[in-house]
């Protein structure tokens, strides 16, 4: 889990913290099929999901967009609010594995395809059944190395 932030960070933008566990339980759900189908279709599909997060914020996906729409008016309680830059960072990271899972599959290699996808995998799980988000921690990790 990152950490979580009072409401007067100076951070340009801050998200419910529970979005992005959310989205990565939907993440799982499609990179499991993408590994048993062994689809680039389907690893295309997150792939773009990936980028939007990435480049735009996951506060922009349409992951994103069901957890606001559907689930957030269900949820009691009030949101813990976390910066932005974390869960982007492992944004960018997943669009990374999902890139050499999709040229894996479409250069055939059927090995680079099911590492890529199921190292994307194992990070998604880890968030969406433990909090625990691989990215972000590797992005506060850097952060700390960086300004010692």
């Amino acid at each position: 889990m990152t950490q979580v932030i009072s409401r007067n960070i100076s951070s340009p933008t801050v998200i419910d913290s529970r979005g992005p566990r959310f989205s990565a339980v939907l993440t799982t759900l499609v990179l499991a099929t993408a590994l048993v189908t062994h689809s680039a279709i389907v690893i295309g599909l997150q792939a773009i999901v990936f980028a939007i997060g990435a480049f735009k914020g996951p506060q922009f996906t349409p992951y994103a967009a069901i957890f606001r729409n559907a689930v957030k008016p269900l949820l009691k309680g009030k949101p813990e609010l976390e910066d932005v830059r974390p869960p982007q960072f492992a944004q960018k990271i997943g669009l990374a594995f999902a890139l050499a899972g999709l040229l894996g599959a479409i250069l055939g290699s059927s090995a680079l395809f099911t590492v890529a996808v199921g190292g994307a995998l194992f990070a998604a799980f880890l968030n969406a059944a433990f909090n625990f988000c691989l990215g972000c921690e590797i992005y506060l990790i850097a952060l700390r190395l960086r300004t010692r």
